[in-house]
């Protein structure tokens, strides 16, 4: 019976070698650091998710020095979170990304400026100085100006344009009249920094008629000719979107999730459970995940309304698919 015991246990032991083994490595690259914005695979990989699917994930945080698309060009991940202006921008350059799922359904981008500052309409705007990411977040800002009949360049300028840092000190420090914020992470950076929303004025690029989709999953063209690849990426939805479901309908629990991810230690619990409620409201949960191609379409009008020749030229082709999403759902 000892015998016997030991054997089985040896079997076992064996078993689960094997299934660690099996499981297909996949490489996640995000579009910014640890933080509730990424929450959903965070979650997925925190609740075994990715294990469920035979899926060894591994997640990649973003920062100011990391561009996705040149991170999956260069062969450093299978799938990367990007926005859908940088990554239509980055595809007519000749990487050739394709989005399979759109995460975000709403934009959470918004000029916030000061009050103080003479600010409260978008003719206000002229001979100010407006705090703009750049790295590919700016096409959706340039297209608003183009359609404001805005010049933002040159010595005739209607206004300057300063390439903000990912902080808001020149709102506060009034070296600028507005900044570039989102609705779930640098809006509350500029009210713990002391102003209140009654001195400010904001501008959600949802009311502007301006807004460009955000987060979703790109992976580079030739992912999508690999029938083993096109697998493991509808894997690789299925559990992701089970993760954001999840975390939209635990977001204190997430937000926790999120900070025990967070290897520098420079989140807080308050910033991080305020900003994961904050995305929640940006997730349409009917279809989780699949792009809704009138929102595409917006997306694509968006950019190619405006001058500026620092978007798209021309209308894209190939650069989504449904197929991914479709085949996670089976």
């Amino acid at each position: 019976m000892k015998k016997l015991a030991l054997l089985l246990a040896a079997s076992a032991m064996s078993l689960t070698a094997y299934s660690a083994s099996a499981a297909d490595k996949l490489t996640l690259q995000l579009k910014w650091v640890t933080q509730a914005q990424f929450a959903g695979y965070y979650v997925a990989k925190d609740k075994g998710f990715y294990d469920e699917v035979d899926l060894d994930v591994t997640i990649k945080p973003g920062g100011p020095d990391v561009a996705p698309a040149q991170v999956i060009a260069g062969g450093g991940a299978d799938v990367v979170v990007d926005w859908m202006p940088a990554a239509l921008a980055t595809r007519e350059k000749g990487v050739p990304l394709v989005n399979i799922s759109q995460v975000f359904s709403r934009s959470g981008m918004m000029l916030t400026c000061r009050k103080d500052m003479g600010v409260e309409t978008p003719a206000d705007f002229k001979g100010k100085t407006l705090g703009v990411w750049f790295f590919g977040n700016e096409y959706p800002f340039l297209s608003w100006m183009d359609k404001l009949k805005y010049k933002t360049e040159g010595a005739d300028a209607d206004i300057t344009v300063l390439k903000q840092g990912f902080n808001v000190d020149p709102l506060l420090q009034k070296q600028a009249a507005c900044v570039s914020t989102m609705t779930y992470n640098e809006y509350w950076q500029v009210i713990d920094g002391g102003l209140t929303p009654a001195e400010l004025t904001v501008f959600p690029y949802e009311d502007q008629g301006v807004a460009t989709l955000e987060d979703g999953l790109y992976v580079m063209e030739k992912s999508l000719a690999d029938d083993a690849m096109k697998d493991k990426l509808a894997r690789f939805i299925k559990a992701s979107m089970k993760g954001w479901q999840y975390a939209i309908d635990n977001t204190d629990e997430a937000a926790e999730i999120v900070l025990e991810n967070d290897a520098t230690g420079a989140q807080t619990e308050k910033h991080q459970k305020r900003m994961m409620a904050e995305i929640a409201k940006l997730i349409d949960t009917k279809n989780l995940g699949r792009l809704n191609e009138d929102s595409y379409d917006r997306t694509v009008n968006i950019l190619l309304a405006g001058d500026s020749k620092l978007v798209i030229s021309k209308k894209p082709e190939g650069a989504f698919t449904q197929e991914i999403w479709d085949m996670s759902t089976k």
